[in-house]
């Protein structure tokens, strides 16, 4: 226990963990919680410490893609839409932006879902992502591991109508259930854009993720219930994540989001959360699975008929 924090590994964990911190402990002297931003913690975790390949490659996109996401939700957050509708526009435009830019960065979605979701409506929210994201860029530019990792893969076009096939799948359903609040969960949409453009997807994988998001949800919810402030409750929720997700040996930056949007949910979904998030995670993701596995059968019948 004493080496941790010696190693590369166990600094990049202290100094990620204290950048969160500082996050919320500055929302909370500022009593605004429109300064907590649950998918830098995300992005935290997956640029500083996981220093996943496809999000750094191109660095200056960590700033660029959730920047442009979030004002693109602030301003559809305006409009005179119903919030199912909002969300739906929302990825939608989402999809466009990261097209232009070039983008698979999945944090994206969440900074473009989060001014709905707490109807943000003061400009300090697009303060707090362009002071936050450009500090994980140039966090990122400091560690220099970007030079030696090779470029994401492009955007294709499959996986975009897929995304949105199964977004309007599951807007449409929680509409006509009159559940318009789980519309938009955004670190389990976070995992779906990402796990859709793998050439692969296991079953146990998916159970891995499902059992993962649902449990940081759950921590996060149970966290803040039973602390009621939001820097213990980060203090003490992050760590268990972090220990949850290492018994699954898994390295799942979106479900570090999970504590943080706890502390930001409207009291109607706050309750709720962790069955919104196993019912979205399970949709999502086994969507990907069986698509995945017929995918695979016709090729499998495919190259058999050849």
């Amino acid at each position: 226990m004493r080496h941790l924090f010696t190693t590369r590994p166990g600094r990049d964990y202290l100094i990620g963990f204290a950048f969160i911190l500082i996050m919320v402990g500055l929302a909370t002297y500022q009593q605004d919680y429109e300064i907590i931003l649950p998918e830098i913690g995300a992005l935290t975790t997956g640029t500083w410490i996981y220093r996943k390949a496809a999000w750094i490659n191109q660095p200056v996109k960590i700033f660029l893609a959730p920047t442009g996401t979030a004002i693109i939700g602030f301003l559809v957050n305006q409009l005179a839409l119903g919030y199912a509708v909002k969300v739906y526009l929302t990825l939608l435009l989402i999809l466009v932006l990261l097209s232009i830019l070039r983008s698979t960065l999945a944090p994206s979605f969440a900074t473009g879902l989060l001014p709905i979701i707490v109807n943000a409506t003061h400009w300090v929210f697009i303060v707090a992502i362009v002071v936050f994201t450009a500090s994980l860029m140039i966090g990122v530019f400091l560690q220099g591991t970007y030079r030696q990792t090779a470029p994401a893969p492009k955007l294709q076009w499959p996986t975009m109508l897929g995304f949105m096939l199964a977004a309007t799948l599951w807007i449409g359903v929680v509409w006509r259930i009159d559940q318009p609040q789980m519309a938009g969960i955004p670190p389990v949409l976070v995992v779906f854009f990402e796990v859709a453009q793998l050439p692969t997807y296991s079953g146990k994988l998916a159970i891995k993720h499902i059992i993962a998001l649902s449990g940081a949800a759950t921590l996060g919810v149970v966290s803040y219930y039973l602390l009621g402030t939001w820097l213990l409750a980060t203090l003490i929720s992050l760590p268990l994540v972090f220990i949850m997700l290492s018994l699954l040996n898994l390295k799942l930056p979106a479900a570090y989001a999970f504590p943080l949007l706890a502390l930001v949910l409207p009291t109607n979904m706050f309750h709720g959360l962790p069955l919104t998030a196993s019912l979205a995670a399970i949709f999502f993701l086994g969507t990907v699975y069986l698509y995945k596995q017929v995918m695979n059968r016709l090729s499998w019948t495919s190259e058999n008929e050849s």
